[in-house]
This record gives structure tokens, C-alpha cells and sequence, in this order.
């Protein structure tokens, strides 16, 4: 088993924040969010990943590299014009050889990837689209499926009166490597556009997974700081950089903080943090590495980027 993340987008949401910063490396209690995807990849024992960037693919280059550091086996593909979703996965041809997930470098999941992979399996399905069920389906792509789990229609962004589900497209899927021969390198296809209309139309066997567990796209600024402070509740199944030094506060190394400041959870303090007297930090902060919290000075529910 593969992967592909898909790393490659503007995050255009998420400015200024993406302004600079590839929105994959946008830290998530100071670690870039795609970090975490990696290691949800790892969990399911999958450590062979190639990674599609456009958008500052430098920054993402330079960190990750093979991926060695990070536990994987990566190769990572550039495309130097816009080719869609299905077209950015299709760039990878040399690695496509094998079933493979495909996965959103920039969001935030804790689902059960393995669970995901042995549904696909016992339908024998071509593609897999992990779905999951949301209050608000306005903002995303609508699927339907029949009692078996076969998928019948997509819906990208519907109105309220065009909403009869859910379930929505999470933008993850399981895929055979022959599905990229129905459209050719290096011509831009999306996935839910083009590529699953297409795959229906040749009753190619398509099924939804309705998956359980925590997903964000992290499509907005509210978005991007409400997941911080559901890791730091735990609704979200992941690894928490630093000692939790007092209840749901999680502190890095070197961090100062003040006899007489005030630290409350849920929070998260990085690394050589100056925190000065009489400051009060929490609830629901984040404050970045290298940051200082000058005397008297008050942050809650908010969110500070490293060197501030």
C-alpha cells in the first residue's frame, strides 16, 4: 500500500497566514500540519509516499526531504502548472503501481485508515471515497450512495434546496493504479469533476466509506485555530509536542515561564518561551517557539505564530 498527499494548494482561505507559507507547513501546535498526516500514514504502516507540491514547493522540500527523518520513504513531484487534483496524482506516474491512498496534506484527520482500506478491498471497488457526516454540506461535495455502499451521485456545493445528505466528499480516497489510464499525464482532471463522473459513466466500480472520527479541512481562519483547540481537548487522536506540565497545558523545552504569570488549560506553549510576570496566558492559547509574553500582557483563545 501508497500514498499520495497532496500538498500542492494555494491555501488562498487561509491568507495572509498562506501568504508565505505553503498552507501543508501551516504549524499546528507548532508542528506544519502535514506533519500529522504523516503520521497517520505511519500508524496504518504505510511509509511508501510520494507528495505533489506547487504552490512554495521549496519550503516543503527542504523540510521533509526523502523523508527519512520523518520515518517514510518520499519522493516528491513538482508540477509547474495547475493540473487539477486527479491530474497532480496522474503527474506521479513512475509511482503509481500499486493501490494507494490519497490524502490532503494541509487537513486534519485521525480516521481509521485501515479500516477504510479493508472496505475497499472487500467490495473490490476501482475508488473509495472516504466520506464523513457534517452539519453544514454547503461547503463541501454532496455523495450518495445506495444500500450497498455503490455511488450513485455527486453534488459539488450544493444550495439548501439540492441538499438531500450529509455525507460529504473528505477529499481522501483509496484508488487502483488503472484509473489514471482513462485520462492522459499532464492534462488538468479533478477527482469529483471529472475523473469519478467518468469512472460512473463506464460503471467502474465506485463506493463510499462513511468514515468515524475527527476531520477538518481547515478551510478558513475560524476553522484553522478551532482545530488547534480540538487536539488540545482531544477530540482529535494525535501526538502533542512537549510535557504536560499542568493539566492540558503542554509546555516545550526551555520555556520560562514567570513565578507570577498565569498559565491555564487548555493550552500549548512551545519551545524557549519567555512568559513574564503578571501575564496571563489561557485558556484555549497557542503560543508559538521563541515567542515573548511580555508583563501584564493577557492571551486567550488565540493563536501566536513562533518569534513573536
Amino acid at each position: 500500500m501508497k500514498a499520495v498527499i497532496m500538498a500542492g494548494g494555494k491555501g488562498t482561505r487561509l491568507r495572509p497566514l498562506t501568504c508565505n507559507v505553503p498552507k501543508p507547513m501551516v504549524p499546528l501546535l507548532n508542528r506544519p500540519c502535514m506533519e500529522y498526516i504523516i503520521d497517520l500514514l505511519k500508524k496504518h504502516e504505510i511509509h511508501d509516499i510520494a507528495v505533489t507540491v506547487q504552490y512554495l514547493p521549496q519550503m516543503i522540500i527542504r523540510h521533509f526531504g526523502d523523508g527519512s527523518d520523518f520515518g517514510v520513504s518520499m519522493k516528491i513531484y513538482e508540477e509547474f502548472v495547475p493540473l487539477g487534483t486527479a491530474g497532480s496524482v496522474r503527474n506521479c506516474d513512475d509511482f503509481l503501481d500499486d493501490t494507494m491512498i490519497v490524502i490532503s496534506g494541509d487537513g486534519m484527520t485521525d480516521f481509521d485508515l485501515s479500516q477504510v482500506i479493508a472496505y475497499h478491498r472487500e467490495k473490490q471497488a476501482m475508488a473509495t471515497i472516504v466520506m464523513t457526516k457534517v452539519d453544514a454540506p454547503l461547503e463541501y461535495g454532496v455523495v450518495i450512495t445506495d444500500d450497498d455502499g455503490g455511488i450513485k451521485h455527486f453534488l459539488e456545493k450544493p444550495s439548501w434546496s439540492e441538499v438531500f445528505a450529509d455525507t460529504v466528499n473528505t477529499g481522501i480516497y483509496v484508488l487502483e493504479p488503472e484509473v489514471f489510464s482513462l485520462f492522459p499525464k499532464g492534462q488538468e482532471f479533478d477527482f469529483s469533476k471529472d475523473l469519478f463522473p467518468l469512472m460512473l459513466s463506464r460503471q467502474m466500480p465506485i463506493y463510499g466509506y462513511v468514515a468515524e472520527g475527527y476531520w477538518s479541512d481547515i478551510g478558513n481562519l475560524q476553522q484553522y485555530r478551532q482545530t488547534q483547540f480540538d487536539m488540545l481537548m482531544g477530540l482529535v487522536d494525535v501526538h502533542i509536542d512537549g510535557e504536560e506540565k499542568f493539566p492540558r497545558v503542554w509546555v516545550g523545552k526551555e520555556t520560562r515561564i514567570a513565578p507570577g504569570a498565569t498559565v491555564s488549560g487548555p493550552s500549548f506553549i512551545g519551545g524557549d518561551v519567555t512568559i513574564e510576570d503578571g501575564a496571563v496566558v489561557g485558556p484555549y492559547a497557542v503560543i508559538g517557539c521563541h515567542s515573548h509574553i511580555a508583563p501584564r500582557a493577557s492571551i486567550e483563545r488565540s493563536v501566536v505564530w513562533h518569534g513573536n
